[in-house]
């Protein structure tokens, strides 16, 4: 009865999420939110199919009433956040909304595949974040001040990945977290946001000559911090961030050139002075050579990806556990192993289609400040994407972040989630603009009229 259920499942699973993938692209028809709200019900009931048919799948393959007991919860919370959110935010942007709580789904079910307490960890830091990430839209919309705090945000972002520096503890070479009452946090995730807000609020009222070598040397140091913890993965999206940043409140070619041509100057010498990029290069470039060592990481990724076809060889039918950190680092090479290619081309879209609504809120925002920050997260987000599954896929080598909302860590999910809440407080400013716009057309245009009523009455007294 398993097998068969198992079997069968794969295609259902497969069918619902490419349906909600669809979904994803066919809400761009629209531009009311209204209009959209079919395209939002399907959603809605694609991704509870998805998550009830691999829960379904999991309960069966274990026999375990716990996994039935955290299916149930991750419902509510699910539900919960989807009804609440559009309860307390009816100008909010459902798809953003509905393709977060997509994601954690998946990231729920991997993870209650792959360990059960990483996934009940998992599920206790996402609905805390949830809670203080509903508040969020709430204070982007109203606190003005936000946009005058350019060197605070600086210098606390440096603080915060300077003690890391200096009293991190040390995790496979890398300093990249510190421990506050048992509670580790890795401070890089949220000073990812820090440094979009110090970026955007530095750049947009000025960006002269000297304002854009002040925000280099800053940013600069940044990086160079990140480096010296050899968390080489965060200081590359710092780098890519600032570059596009720079160019797009500018729209000077040349600052991209140099950014691009800086970046590949810097990649050079770390690959000249930091012995572990050099193993991860050799990992990239031929696995196989040392797949005893640096390389059986990659190769394992591979063999499991290869392994799962269209439709994956079914949940606790794989053997992602060979792949060292595969919770983390290689979730998506679990993902296409177990649940299948079309799955995880599918999990890759809906990211996707998370950066066009980014950046679509971005280019309607009429306020240059938040316009930036919606591009900054809307570039942050979708790099580190890239990162994970280039990185797992062998596409460039491997750089140790994790794909959002998906791979276990609470640091970076709390990050994502938090990104994503204040996109929706940005969406609904720009909501609130678009009324705004609208009122003074009806306004200009009821003046127009009655000025010309006017002028017809005192014709017809002469």
């Amino acid at each position: 009865m398993e097998l068969y259920i198992t079997e069968l499942s794969k295609y259902f699973i497969t069918l619902f999420i490419a349906l909600y993938t669809l979904e994803c692209f066919l809400v761009f028809r629209f531009q009311d939110e209204e209009k959209r709200s079919g395209c939002y019900m399907r959603q809605n009931i694609l991704m509870f199919l998805v998550h009830f048919s691999c829960f379904l799948v999991i309960c069966f393959e274990t026999g375990k009433v716990e996994y039935l007991l955290i299916y149930v919860l991750q419902l509510i919370l699910l539900f919960a956040t989807i009804v609440l959110f559009r309860m307390i935010y009816p100008r909010g942007n459902r798809l953003i909304i509905n393709n977060m709580c997509m994601l954690l789904s998946i990231g729920f079910v991997i993870l209650g595949r792959l360990s059960f307490e990483k996934a009940v960890k998992q599920f206790l830091i996402v609905t805390v974040s949830i809670i203080i990430g509903m508040l969020i839209p709430y204070f982007i919309h109203r606190l003005k001040f936000l946009k005058s705090l350019t060197w605070i945000y600086a210098a606390v972002g440096i603080v915060a990945i300077g003690i890391v520096l200096i009293l991190g503890s040390t995790t496979y070479g890398s300093k990249i977290s510190y421990s506050i009452a048992g509670v580790t946090f890795q401070p890089s995730e949220f000073v990812k946001i820090i440094f979009v807000f110090f970026l955007a609020s530095a750049l947009y009222e000025s960006h002269d000559f000297m304002r854009i070598v002040l925000t280099a040397v800053l940013a600069g140091i940044y990086v160079l911090i990140l480096v010296a913890s050899r968390d080489l993965g965060s200081a590359l999206i710092f780098f890519v961030v600032y570059v596009m940043m720079v160019f797009v409140a500018t729209g000077n070619w040349l600052y991209l050139f140099l950014g691009s041509a800086g970046g590949c100057g810097a990649a050079v010498l770390a690959y000249r002075f930091f012995t572990h990029v050099q193993v991860r290069v050799q990992a990239w470039r031929d696995p196989f050579a040392c797949i005893d060592d640096a390389g059986y990481q990659i190769t394992q990724s591979l063999f499991a990806i290869s392994s799962g076809g269209w439709f994956g060889l079914g949940l606790f039918r794989g053997t992602p556990d060979s792949i060292p950190f595969v919770e983390a680092d290689f979730v998506f090479s679990a993902i296409a192993e177990e649940l299948g290619i079309a799955f995880s081309m599918c999990t890759i879209l809906i990211c996707i289609s998370c950066f066009i609504m980014f950046m679509n809120i971005s280019v309607r925002l009429k306020d240059r400040f938040y316009q930036l920050i919606a591009f900054g997260l809307g570039v942050t987000y979708i790099f580190q994407v890239f990162l994970t599954v280039g990185g797992g896929t062998k596409f460039i080598p491997m750089t140790g972040v994790t794909l959002p909302f998906i791979s276990y860590g609470g640091s970076s999910v709390m990050t994502t989630l938090v990104m994503f809440f204040i996109i929706e407080g940005l969406y609904i400013i720009r909501q609130e603009e678009g009324a705004k716009r609208v009122k003074k057309k009806k306004k200009r245009r009821r003046t127009e009229y009655e000025g010309s009523g006017d002028e017809e009455e005192r014709q017809e007294e002469e």
